[in-house]
């Protein structure tokens, strides 16, 4: 099954990590080897050649620069140019990996089907590059409203305008409150440019209130429930079918601590935790009963986001696994139709509807 994966940090991997993701997972892992200064070294889970052993063609891969001030306990940048600057060095490196051949950026209906086509025509996919939509997590570094052009020429398309914590333009994650106008303003330079809001990371507070003032295309890049993990990260019933209402597709999201109650981070097992991807599967055929079809979930999984084997399904190894969520959707009766939908013609449909 051919998937697009609506959320990899791939540059924050190759930049703060210092990962060559040309490398396939066992090697990053035995370059780690004895390394601690992340929670995840010797755990990696994704790379170019493991995307492409589990036909993972395109991914919406982020940039993300958090601006903080000096008393955050969240790590970040000190200034929203230092951010801005940041997330430049990402965009650099992903046009030297289109340079090398490991990736194609993805900006239009065109380019989307034209690469959609290309991983489809029967070939093998161990030489195809990987397409990526650039979407932004976070919209700290935007210095101010005018950078929105410039990185919409660049080939962004996507942003969420929070991440953790309390935000320039909103809050998120574990913050509360709404929008200042800065975060309208915000809203609106989006909508004039046809670039997409992402709502995953924005606190209840501002998810609704960036709904009320957006009128453009939404999507939800990596998300689970709230009725099954109770933690504010999580959607409600009722923000999900908000969502279904305005169309968008939610993407479920591979960290463990999304996906069962009670995870303590550092501490918890995936095993003895029962997280697996049978529990990701229950979070998208939630959304599923709450939609009345499968028309509305996508895979997101998030799984290079600062996280790997230790917090992830305790049955998925690379990212190339995912394909094993394809067998336990059809053995919960999921039509074929319906597989296809979900492992990449929801997103697919998406963006053909919004993109010229």
């Amino acid at each position: 099954m051919f998937i697009l994966d609506a959320h990899l940090d791939l540059s924050m991997n190759a930049m703060e990590w210092n990962r060559d993701l040309r490398n396939d997972v066992p090697t990053l892992r035995k370059l780690e080897k004895g390394m601690n200064d992340k929670p995840d070294r010797e755990r990696a889970t994704v790379s170019f050649p493991d995307l492409r052993r589990g036909n993972i063609g395109i991914v919406v891969a982020t940039q993300i620069a958090r601006f903080v001030k000096p008393d955050s306990i969240i790590p970040g940048w000190n200034s929203p140019e230092q951010a801005w600057a940041q997330t430049q060095g990402q965009l650099t490196w992903y046009k030297s990996m289109e340079e090398s051949g490991e990736m194609t950026q993805i900006t239009d209906k065109k380019s989307l089907l034209n690469h959609f086509d290309l991983w489809n025509d029967g070939t093998p996919n161990d030489k195809k590059p990987i397409g990526y939509i650039l979407s932004l997590e976070g919209a700290d570094s935007i210095v101010n409203i005018s950078y929105l052009e410039k990185a919409y020429h660049y080939g962004l398309r996507a942003i969420g305008p929070a991440h953790y914590g309390p935000g320039r333009y909103a809050n998120g994650t574990d913050a509360t409150g709404k929008m200042n106008q800065n975060g309208i303003d915000l809203l609106k330079e989006m909508e004039r440019l046809n670039i997409i809001l992402d709502a995953t990371h924005l606190c209840d507070d501002a998810f609704w209130q960036a709904l009320d003032h957006f009128n453009g295309a939404v999507w939800a890049s990596h998300n689970n429930c709230r009725a099954l993990v109770d933690h504010n990260r999580q959607y409600s019933d009722e923000m999900i079918k908000a969502l279904i209402s305005r169309g968008a597709v939610i993407g479920g999201a591979l960290d463990a601590w999304m996906m069962v109650p009670n995870w303590e981070r550092g501490i918890s097992d995936p095993k003895k935790m029962n997280c697996s991807l049978e529990t990701a599967f229950k979070h998208m055929d939630h959304i599923c009963q709450l939609a009345g079809n499968a028309n509305h979930i996508g895979i997101g999984s998030d799984l290079d986001g600062a996280f790997g084997t230790e917090q992830c399904p305790y049955d998925l190894d690379t990212i190339a696994d995912l394909q094993k969520l394809v067998l336990i959707f059809k053995n919960h009766g999921y039509s074929d139709e319906d597989l296809k939908k979900i492992f990449h013609q929801n997103w697919i449909d998406f963006l053909v509807k919004h993109w010229d």
